[in-house]
């Protein structure tokens, strides 16, 4: 479990072909002594295993089903990635609950100065509309924002100056793919409703007419 709050940087110095999966080399020399083996933490918002750890670099392996769902498969070697350490209990609790399983990719629209901060605009698939909330909790790339203007498969976030110069969000630019995790009560609030509704026949266009807005932004 992670917060979202960012620890460091990391450079991916290498990727071996692991069966269907793939062995990843982060550089990090600011946390690489203080990781053990088995233990988690998010690159780019992805939930791995420490396989090797070292003096200045760590090793993880990434599963098929992290590749085919999160931007690590893509990354060029040298890219910088988000680094989180696994929160211990009795941690505070900066950001928001992240699991670091990506949920899907989306994609940035804009990334532009809005007085001394900035506003990233993102979009997303479709299927992930119902978990993305006006003012609700989003990681992009392992970082714990805000939304606003939700609207259709697109929303917007406020970026402060300390996340744009601590994270790899001062790297993106209109194009780039970047990791997406919905907020996890979130999920299993919707998952709550989409049995309840299949038992007794309520459906989201009932909870409409009855003047429930929830989930629309």
């Amino acid at each position: 479990m992670f917060t979202g709050l960012i620890e460091a940087i990391g450079t991916l110095a290498s990727r071996t072909g692991r069966g269907e999966g793939q062995a990843l080399i982060i550089e990090a020399p600011s946390i690489a002594p203080s990781l053990s083996a088995g233990e988690s933490v998010a690159v780019d918002g992805c939930c791995l295993t420490v396989v090797r750890p070292g003096t200045d670099d760590f090793e993880v392996f990434a599963s098929p089903e992290t590749l085919s769902r999160a931007t690590l498969a893509d990354r060029p070697l040298g890219a910088e990635v988000n680094l989180e350490r696994a929160l211990a209990l009795g941690d505070r609790l900066g950001g928001h609950l992240v699991t670091g399983h990506v949920d899907a990719r989306g994609t940035v629209e804009r990334y532009k100065p809005a007085g001394e901060s900035w506003t990233l605009t993102v979009s997303f698939p479709p299927d992930l509309a119902h978990l993305v909330v006006e003012k609700g909790s989003i990681a992009v790339d392992g970082i714990s924002l805000t939304t606003f203007d939700v609207a259709g498969d697109r929303f917007s976030v406020a970026v402060i100056p300390e996340t744009h110069t601590r994270t790899t969000l001062h790297l993106r630019r209109a194009g780039d793919a970047v990791n997406l995790e919905c907020d996890l009560i979130g999920k299993y609030v919707a998952r709550h409703l989409a049995l309840a509704g299949a038992q007794t026949g309520l459906t989201e266009e009932m909870l409409l007419r009855a003047g429930f807005q929830g989930g629309r932004g």
